[in-house]
C-alpha cells in the first residue's frame, strides 16, 4: 500500500479535519487568481470606457455604465477578494498546522506505545538510534509535509484548473497552445519524484544509521574514555555521516534538476501567451483586457509550478519517512497483553515450569525444564554464563515465549492471563536496573500512583538507603541524573530494590541485583532480602553463591538443564558441580 494511503487510513478520525483544511486551501486559491482577473477588467474599464464587458454584460442592466462607477465597484470587489483570500489563507494554515500537530502527536505516541508492546526477540535485531529515527525524525517529517506541502500540491491544482477554465473561456485556441506544457511538467516532476523514492529510503535507513551510532556511543561514553578510543569512535561516526552525505548527495543530484527543466517548459508556455496572444490582440480577435487577463494568469497558472521542485522533494522525503513510520506501527505484536484478569490481591505465587524448551534463534538455551516453586519460598538459579539462568525469568516475566511446554502460575496458564496484570504481581530487579531522571522519591514510587511519602521512606529503609539519602543535598527530592549516573552502582541497586519493597509483590525476582556491586552493599542487599522474601515467592539469579545460601533450594543450571538442585548444605554434601563451583569462589580445598 502507498505510505499516503496508510497515512490517511492511519488518520481517519481526523477525516473532517482534511476536508475542511482541502476545502480553505480551494477557496484560497479561488480568491488568490481573482486579482489578475480584476486587472484585466480594469484595463477593459480604462480602454473601452461604457463598451466595457463589464458595462455591457454586467452593470447596463442596472443602467451603471459610467466608467467612474464601474471603477468604484471594482475597487470594492478588490477588497472582497483580497479579504477573502487572506481570510483563507489564515484558516487553511490553522487548519493544515493544526492537524500537522495533532497527527504528529498521535502517531508518536501510537508508534511508541506499540514499539513498547513488541516482545523482547525484535529488539535483538534492532538498534535503538534506528527506532529513534522513525519515532523522532520520520514523524516529524512527516509534520512538516502536512505543515505546508499538501497545501501546495492542492494549490498547485486547483490553480490549473481555475486558469485553464478561464483561459477556455476567453481564447480557446491560446488556452491549448500556452497551457501544453502543463502536462510535460507534471510528467517530468512525477518521473522526478519516481527515482528519487529509493534514493530518500536510503537517506531515512543512513540517516537511523547515524542516529544508532550516536546513541550507542553517548550511551557507551565513559568505557570510550577509559579505553582512549575517541578518535576511533569519532572515525565510526565520520564514516556513518559521511554514508548519510553521500545518500542525500544522490537524491540532491535529482530534486535540483527538477527547477531548470520546469522553468524552460514554463518559458514556453509564457512566450506562447506573450507573442500569440498579443498576435490575436493587434487582430482584433482577442480584447486588449482579455490579453492582459490572459498574460497575468499565464504567469499565476505557471510560475507556482516551479515549487513543484521543493514540493516533490519535501513529498518524497515524507513518503520514505512515512513508510517507515507506519511499517514500524504494523509490526506484528506476537505476546498479546490481552488475556485473563489476574487481581493482584489474590496471588499466592506458586510457580511450576512443565516440558519448558526455548531457543534463541538456532541456540536451544532451556531443555525441557521441569520444575515445581512452592508459593512463599526463595529458590535460587546458579551456573556459568549462558546456562539459561535469565532466560527462565524472562520467560516468566513473558519477555519471551517458550517454544513448548508451559509456565503456570497458581495454576494458570501465565500465556492466558492479562499481561500487565502478570507482570504488576512481579517485582523485577535487574542487574543494570533503569532509572529515570527524576528525583530519588519519584524512582522509588516508578509505576505507581498516589504512595505517601511515609511508604516511599519505610521502602528505603527496607533496601537500607536512607543513610546515602539522607546525605543527598534535597534528600528524596534529589534529582539523581540520566539513568541515575549521579549515584554510583550500589546505591542505584538500592534504590531498584526499594523500588520493589514499594511494589509489595506476592513475587520478587532478583537478576545478578548484587553481581556488580561491593561487599558492603551485598551485605546490605542481602539483609533487606532477608526480611522482604518472608511469606513472597522469590527468585534469585546469582552468580555470587554466598548470596544464595540462604535459599530453600538452589538450582544448578548448565547447557540449559538442570543438573542438580537441593539446599546449600545438600547440595555441598553432593560434592559435585555446585560444590566445585563453591570452592572455586571461596577457596576452600576439597576434602578427599
Amino acid at each position: 500500500m502507498h505510505p499516503l494511503k496508510k497515512l490517511f487510513s492511519y488518520a481517519s478520525v481526523y477525516r473532517n479535519d482534511f476536508r475542511l483544511a482541502t476545502l480553505y486551501s480551494i477557496l484560497n486559491k479561488f480568491f488568490d487568481v481573482l486579482p489578475e482577473v480584476l486587472i484585466g477588467v480594469a484595463v477593459d474599464i480604462v480602454v473601452n470606457g461604457d463598451k466595457s464587458f463589464l458595462a455591457r454584460k454586467i452593470l447596463g442592466n442596472f443602467g451603471l455604465t459610467d466608467t467612474w462607477h464601474q471603477l468604484l465597484l471594482l475597487g470594492a470587489l478588490n477588497i472582497v477578494v483580497w479579504g477573502g483570500e487572506s481570510w483563507f489563507e489564515y484558516l487553511l494554515s490553522l487548519r493544515w498546522r493544526k492537524l500537522a500537530q495533532n497527527l504528529q502527536h498521535d502517531l508518536r505516541l501510537d508508534t511508541y506505545d506499540h514499539v513498547q508492546k513488541l516482545e523482547m526477540a525484535y529488539f535483538e535485531n534492532q538498534r535503538t538510534g534506528n527506532l529513534m529515527s522513525v519515532l523522532n525524525e520520520d514523524i516529524n517529517q512527516m509534520e512538516r509535509f502536512l505543515n505546508g506541502g499538501a497545501n501546495q500540491i492542492i494549490q498547485v491544482i486547483c490553480s490549473s484548473i481555475m486558469v485553464s477554465a478561464v483561459f477556455f473561456v476567453l481564447q480557446p485556441s491560446l488556452a491549448v497552445i500556452s497551457l501544453l506544457p502543463v502536462p510535460a511538467i507534471l510528467f517530468g516532476a512525477f518521473w522526478f519524484q519516481r527515482r528519487l523514492a529509493p534514493r530518500y529510503a536510503e537517506v531515512r535507513e543512513a540517516a537511523g544509521d547515524v542516529s544508532a551510532r550516536l546513541n550507542n556511543n553517548l550511551l557507551g561514553l565513559a568505557t570510550i574514555k577509559a579505553f582512549a578510543t575517541e578518535n576511533f569512535e569519532k572515525n565510526h561516526i565520520a564514516e556513518a555521516s559521511n554514508a548519510y552525505r553521500l545518500a542525500n548527495g544522490r537524491a540532491i543530484a535529482i530534486s535540483s534538476a527538477i527547477t531548470p527543466v520546469i522553468r524552460m517548459a514554463i518559458l514556453a508556455g509564457f512566450t506562447a501567451t506573450l507573442v500569440y496572444g498579443g498576435w490575436l490582440t493587434l487582430h482584433g480577435q482577442l480584447a486588449v483586457g482579455a490579453y492582459s487577463v490572459l498574460v497575468f494568469l499565464t504567469q499565476r497558472l505557471l510560475w507556482p509550478m516551479t515549487s513543484l521542485a521543493d514540493v516533490a522533494d519535501m513529498y518524497q522525503r515524507s513518503m520514505s519517512a512515512i513508510d517507515r513510520a507506519m511499517n514500524l506501527l504494523d509490526t506484528k505484536i506476537n505476546i498479546p497483553y490481552e488475556g485473563t484478569h489476574l487481581p493482584k490481591t489474590g496471588v499466592k505465587g506458586d510457580i511450576v515450569l512443565d516440558k519448558v524448551r526455548f531457543s534463541y534463534a538456532d541456540q536451544l538455551t532451556l531443555k525441557q525444564i521441569n520444575l515445581h516453586i512452592p508459593a512463599g519460598k526463595t529458590v535460587a538459579f546458579v551456573g556459568s554464563t549462558g546456562s539459561g539462568k535469565s532466560t527462565l525469568v524472562k520467560l516468566l516475566l513473558r519477555f519471551y515465549s517458550p517454544q513448548s511446554g508451559q509456565i503456570l502460575l497458581d495454576g494458570s496458564d501465565i500465556s492466558t492471563l492479562n499481561l500487565q496484570d502478570l507482570r504488576r504481581v512481579i517485582g523485577y530487579v535487574a542487574q543494570d536496573s533503569f532509572l529515570t531522571d527524576g528525583t530519588i522519591a519519584d524512582n522509588i514510587a516508578y509505576g505507581m500512583h498516589d504512595v505517601s511519602d511515609a511508604a516511599i521512606a519505610a521502602a528505603a529503609q527496607a533496601a537500607e538507603a536512607t543513610e546515602f539519602i539522607s546525605k543527598l543535598p534535597l534528600g528524596f527530592a534529589t534529582r539523581i541524573g540520566e539513568r541515575g549516573q549521579k549515584l554510583s552502582g550500589g546505591q542505584r541497586q538500592r534504590l531498584a530494590l526499594a523500588r520493589a519493597i514499594l511494589k509489595d509483590p506476592p513475587v520478587l525476582i532478583l537478576d545478578e541485583a548484587t553481581s556488580a556491586v561491593d561487599n558492603e552493599t551485598e551485605a546490605a542487599i542481602q539483609r533487606s532480602l532477608d526480611v522482604v522474601s518472608k511469606n513472597r515467592t522469590t527468585i534469585v539469579i546469582a552468580h555470587r553463591l554466598s548470596t544464595v545460601r540462604q535459599a530453600d533450594c538452589i538450582y544448578l543450571l548448565e547447557s540449559g538443564d538442570i543438573i542438580e538442585s537441593g539446599t546449600h548444605e545438600q547440595l555441598l554434601d553432593k560434592n559435585g558441580g555446585y560444590a566445585a563451583l563453591w570452592r572455586l569462589q571461596t577457596g576452600e580445598r576439597s576434602i578427599v
